[in-house]
């Protein structure tokens, strides 16, 4: 026993077990030997500071979803990529209206969930092994706050690379962030000088996911301004040509494919 947890599929797993506390399919997590157990996933962040969220939101249907979700969907077409799709619950509402959609991810649990869920065509890996698929979009989705896969300087112009390499022309990516510097508490503000004085973007967070006896690696996952975003596309293949900011500090952010094609 070593203290530290053992690594493994801890999106999956939590997808997993929410799924079956939800429909009842499944061996479910339990308290007390009878009743299900909220799951709960758990975010460590690389300052100490340990939150919790409850994993049942990746299921919601659209009765559920904050507007900006709606608005997104709405703006979607053509053939679709849902980078990180979870469980799903964006592309499930695709699929029903036409839309040609895949769903992209590292998870291998989270997959099983979303084919379980309905989603026809799902995609182990990331962007940049997807490249190599021959596949081409039009529209890609980063929702669910899933701009932060851009991580930060380092890895963003890879990454907006690979989805440069999947689109179709005139392709656009439609992605979800929040703006990190509306706060005052001084757990945050502390973080981003902290960030600031490293080199790193003030809302750029270094992260493991914990669920059960399971942990990930640290990764990092960016929160940024939309003034930060678009400083990280200058001089890659995208144009950041829309900020929607009505339920600030959330915002979608639409950038489209320069060139031929593009605006």
């Amino acid at each position: 026993m070593t203290g530290e947890p053992r690594l493994g599929d801890v999106f999956g797993e939590l997808l997993r077990d929410a799924y079956a506390v939800h429909t009842g399919i499944g061996p479910r997590p339990l308290v007390g030997g009878r009743l299900p157990r909220p799951v709960i996933e758990i975010i460590e962040r690389d300052d100490g500071l340990v939150n919790g969220a409850p994993a049942a939101h990746y299921l919601d249907g659209p009765e559920h979803w904050q507007p900006y979700d709606h608005r997104a969907v709405d703006r979607t077409r053509g053939a679709t990529l849902d980078v990180g799709v979870g469980g799903g619950r964006i592309a499930l509402v695709l699929q029903e209206r036409g839309v040609p959609v895949t769903g992209l991810d590292t998870s291998p649990g989270a997959l099983r969930v979303s084919r379980h869920r309905g989603v026809r065509d799902l995609v182990l890996g990331t962007v940049d092994e997807h490249v190599a698929d021959g596949r081409r979009y039009d529209t890609f989705l980063l929702l669910g706050n899933n701009l932060g896969l851009i991580e930060g300087r380092e890895r963003a112009p890879a990454f907006l690379a690979a989805l440069a390499a999947l689109a179709r022309p005139g392709a656009q990516v439609i992605a979800h962030g929040t703006d990190p510097y509306g706060t005052t508490d001084p757990v945050h503000t502390g973080y981003h000088e902290w960030n600031r004085q490293r080199g790193r973007l003030g809302g750029q967070l270094r992260l493991r996911l914990r669920y059960r006896e399971l942990g990930t690696e640290w990764f990092d996952y960016l929160v940024c301004s939309a003034e930060e975003l678009a400083e990280l596309v200058r001089g890659t293949p995208w144009r950041l040509t829309d900020v929607d900011d009505r339920d600030a500090p959330y915002y979608l952010a639409t950038l489209r494919l320069a060139g031929p094609g593009g605006r």
